[in-house]
């Protein structure tokens, strides 16, 4: 019995724990001052970068805290864990009070209450024969039943009072601001624990199947990224006026969906968004060239590419282009991207061909009996494509409509209550409207002169 009486002790002092106000306050503090923190600090860049700018022992110390990716740091989650068990336990614990008041059946109205107010109107009714104490109630309690949801009448010493109500259940609008805040901090750990964000570079022909995430390391995709084409048009200036990629996404060796992307018209396939991020003009491997005879001027043009063999004429010179490289230093200068070929002539031993492609004519410095000069290159490109996935995406939107519509109730709607007394006098009937709001004080007033000037009517 005591062994049961401390387990329920010790859940009763957890549940208060997390019914604190104060602790959503602190939590909601230190989610800040991280967010801020985050900000300031640049997230998944290179670790040089950190080292520079933080020194080694900063950043061994940053790195132990997961400061340079604090978004799916343990530490940032469990802060997010916390204040939505927060959030959830401060509803549930004020929930079935305020369900009373919405599902109540039998609305309970304190009569001294309503007559100790201060703000009312009052107006009277004059009796004729076809217009009773009996008659100005009934045409009162017909009003009354078109304008709100609930009433009754009860008799008082000297007549009659009708209590109503309205808008009761807009008491729940706060547990619906309560629960967007649960979807979108439910939302973003969801993002945070199984989403990704990386990137890409497919060459036109080529496919991936994986992707090198920003915070470091790789994914690997259950389907492959091809893309097929990629177009690039330009502004006369030269600036990039528009790139696209025609994809297909390749399941069990099948197309099973394409699409061109441009920017800020992604592909979305199975939770997955691919957007089109970048591009760059990578070497194609084919060249057109001409080959000039030193001795008799006799010029060939060839398209050439990397891996086969030309022949330059009847006889028995050839050339072969076999690779290309990024970068070549050519007496001690970078002369950049390179062409590596190797000229067979006639006769004597093979010679080795550097064609910078920056640098057309520069194989003319070569004292040989043939001159090569780059006439043209193929242009290819590689496509840039962001690939993102963020499972929580439709709870995150779930909860911004719900925190605007929660807000719009909150804020802007009330819950009402009025009381008119009908009072039977000698030769007319006093009616005294007064009302309360749980919000919205003004309104309630403006509501109640409204009512009088519409019962007013109606006599």
């Amino acid at each position: 019995m005591i062994k049961n009486e401390t387990s329920f002790g010790a859940l009763k002092e957890i549940w208060s724990f997390f019914a604190s106000v104060k602790l959503t306050v602190v939590l909601l503090a230190l989610l800040a001052s991280a967010s801020i923190f985050g900000t300031v600090v640049p997230q998944n860049e290179n670790p040089a970068m950190y080292i520079q700018a933080y020194g080694e022992f900063k950043y061994r110390i940053l790195y132990a805290f997961d400061i340079f990716d604090m978004y799916h740091s343990w530490w940032f989650r469990s802060m997010i864990v916390l204040i939505t068990i927060n959030i959830i336990v401060c509803s549930l614990n004020r929930f079935p009070s305020v369900w009373r008041i919405v599902t109540s059946q039998n609305p309970a109205f304190n009569l001294k209450r309503f007559r100790n107010l201060d703000d009312y109107e009052e107006f009277t009714e004059e009796y004729t024969n076809d217009k009773s104490h009996d008659e100005i109630i009934k045409i009162i309690k017909g009003y009354v039943s078109k304008k709100f949801g609930y009433y009754r009448t009860e008799k008082i010493e000297k007549g009659s009072c009708i209590l109503a109500q309205k808008g009761s259940w807009t008491r729940l609008g706060v547990y619906c601001v309560h629960l967007s805040v649960v979807a979108l901090l439910v939302g973003a750990l969801l993002g945070s624990m199984f989403g990704f964000d990386g990137y890409v570079e497919i060459p036109e022909g080529g496919s991936v199947n994986n992707i090198r995430l920003r915070s470091g390391g790789m994914q690997s995709l259950d389907f492959e990224i091809n893309c097929e084409k990629f177009n690039v048009s330009f502004y006369k200036s030269g600036e990039p006026k528009e790139y696209r990629s025609s994809l297909n996404i390749i399941e069990n060796g099948k197309i099973a969906y394409k699409k061109d992307i441009i920017v800020n018209d992604p592909l979305h396939y199975k939770g997955i968004n691919i957007f089109q991020s970048s591009y760059n003009k990578i070497p194609s491997g084919e060249l057109e060239l001409e080959f000039e005879n030193r001795k008799t001027g006799k010029r060939i043009n060839r398209a050439v590419s990397i891996g086969k063999e030309v022949n330059l004429s009847s006889g028995l010179e050839k050339f072969t282009l076999l690779e290309f490289k990024n970068g070549f230093k050519f007496r001690g200068a970078n002369v950049g991207e390179v062409y590596v070929g190797k000229l067979y002539p006639e006769k004597g031993e093979p010679v080795d061909i550097i064609l910078p492609v920056h640098l057309p004519s520069f194989d003319r410095m070569r004292n040989g009996e043939w001159l090569i000069t780059i006439t043209g290159e193929k242009e290819k490109y590689s496509t840039g494509l962001q690939v993102t996935k963020d499972p929580g995406v439709p709870l995150v939107y779930a909860g911004f409509i719900m925190i605007i519509l929660g807000c719009y109730i909150t804020f802007f709607m009330s819950h009402q209550k009025i009381c008119i007394e009908i009072s039977d006098r000698t030769k007319h009937s006093q009616v005294r409207i007064t009302g309360t709001s749980n919000k919205n004080k003004i309104g309630m007033l403006n509501n109640l002169k409204n009512i009088s000037r519409d019962l007013r009517k109606l006599f």
